[in-house]
């Protein structure tokens, strides 16, 4: 019969799970998984991870606006909205991080492309400028998120506006019907 720990050990041990909870928990509600599978199937939607980065900075964007509006607030309402806020932030910031690195630059970049240092360069000012905005709630960050995946789709697929363009036989972007 094994014997009661003391009251310490049991302490510890229940601060021990309580800590492996709260590291594993990030990865519950995380989208990283759902990033694209690693068979390799073939199968990609780049485009649909570009809008996806955006729409996730969007939320950022809100989420930074909220937190600064409930900021001075101290009724228990508020308290928990501020929280859930926090914690929207933080998903889309590790769910743009989790496409940049389980999407992009695992199975999409390639150091054969010649493209290869400007696209990783570019895919890791967008994870640098996500980990940034986990840290602050200054939009100007979100704002430079934006901008940063703007920038690395630009330089991920530098071909399509060209020749978008040149097939359109007068310099803009749009298709004739």
């Amino acid at each position: 019969m094994a014997h009661p720990a003391s009251p310490l050990e049991f302490a510890m041990q229940r601060l021990t799970l309580s800590l492996l909870a709260l590291c594993l928990l990030p990865l519950a509600g995380s989208r990283v998984a759902e990033a694209h599978c690693e068979v390799p199937c073939g199968i990609y939607a780049d485009q649909r991870r570009f809008e996806q980065m955006l729409e996730d900075t969007a939320t950022i964007h809100k989420a930074m606006d909220q937190i600064a509006a409930l900021a001075g607030k101290t009724d228990a309402q508020s308290a928990n909205q501020l929280v859930r806020w926090v914690n929207t932030k933080e998903q889309h910031a590790t769910s743009t991080q989790g496409i940049i690195a389980q999407y992009f630059m695992t199975q999409r970049i390639k150091g054969s492309q010649e493209t290869y240092v400007a696209r990783l360069t570019s895919a890791h000012a967008v994870m640098t400028l996500a980990m940034k905005c986990k840290q602050t709630t200054d939009t100007a960050n979100a704002d430079k998120l934006k901008a940063a995946i703007v920038h690395f789709h630009k330089v991920y697929e530098p071909k399509k506006g060209a020749a978008k363009k040149a097939d359109s036989g007068h310099g803009h972007d749009h298709d004739h019907k």
